[in-house]
């Protein structure tokens, strides 16, 4: 996963998979024949019927060959056919041709607050 990561520019965490594990319905992972891992999506929960992508990656070397979205589709699958209603995704501006062209997802309102910057409600 670290070298996934740092494959497109990431900055790879020690320990990142032992603190989301938890929290995670499930995972999509594309592997080459020789087994490089070359595409990966958390599907983290909520335990009832929301679920969340989360690190959705495609080695760098390997965008734009529809394995990004082949993840997403089977993640998809995978969360409805757990009995989650809902499937939540953000992401910076310029994937979103990707979430919503090629992935299905739709434009909804939403909120944020960034809690380091803030002091929230």
């Amino acid at each position: 996963m670290v070298d996934l990561v740092r494959s497109h520019g990431g900055n790879a965490v020690a320990g990142w998979w032992s603190k989301i594990q938890q929290h995670s319905l499930g995972w999509v992972t594309a592997r080459d024949g020789d087994g490089l891992l070359l595409g990966f999506v958390n599907v983290a929960w909520d335990g009832g019927d929301h679920a969340f992508l989360i690190d959705t990656k495609t080695r760098g070397s390997h965008q734009h060959r529809g394995i990004g979205t082949a993840v997403v589709r089977l993640a998809a699958n995978r969360a409805r056919a757990a009995g989650c209603e809902w499937l939540h995704v953000d992401f910076e501006p310029e994937l979103r041709s990707f979430y919503f062209d090629a992935c299905g997802f739709r434009p909804t309102d939403a909120g944020l607050i960034h809690l380091p910057s803030t002091n929230g409600c």
